[in-house]
């Protein structure tokens, strides 16, 4: 009875992964919101020059690099997301819906494994556009900084092509 009682126990104390899957929704949420107001600011600068006539001189370069910035947040909102539906999966219970005609198999975690190969996948994504966010506002004064920085897109899209054909096996 009381080896019942202890594995009862142990068994439910699962749910306390409840709190990363709430505050991993809410972290997702504020980001989805910090990443709209970034948008709407950089919308908001783009119109006031286009009315005023003004062209700062790194117009064009600010504009992307508030859009990338924004995409990132949303990259890193999509990883909590898949976190929060992916613990809640693995220690709760299966998400209703999620497998069926309108839901989508990236929500579907069936393994601890799974849910880090998902998460992998889009952080790497999130430092690729972290990476070209940096970029645009380089200088490269030298043929040497020239060439190191066409070496790191290149060491870039063979590390893209290598997780592509890892992740089709």
């Amino acid at each position: 009875m009381l080896e019942k009682l202890f594995e009862g126990a142990i068994w439910n104390s699962r749910f306390i992964v409840i709190l990363a899957v709430v505050f991993g929704l809410l972290g997702a949420v504020i980001l989805f919101v910090v990443a709209s107001m970034d948008i709407w600011g950089v919308a908001v600068y783009a119109f006031n020059t286009i009315v005023t006539h003004a062209h700062p001189e790194d117009f064009h370069e600010d504009i992307v690099a508030g859009i990338i910035g924004a995409v990132d947040l949303y990259l890193i909102a999509v990883v909590m997301f898949i976190f929060s539906f992916g613990i809640y999966e693995l220690f709760i219970s299966d998400i209703d819906g999620v497998e069926g005609k309108n839901g989508s198999k990236i929500l579907a975690i069936h393994s601890i494994d799974e849910l880090k190969d998902k998460i992998a996948k889009v952080i790497v994504m999130v430092l690729v556009v972290n990476f070209f966010q940096r970029v645009l506002h380089t200088e490269f004064t030298t043929p040497l900084e020239m060439l190191y920085f066409a070496l790191s897109i290149t060491a870039l899209a063979v590390g893209l092509s290598f997780l592509n054909k890892v992740g089709k096996k």
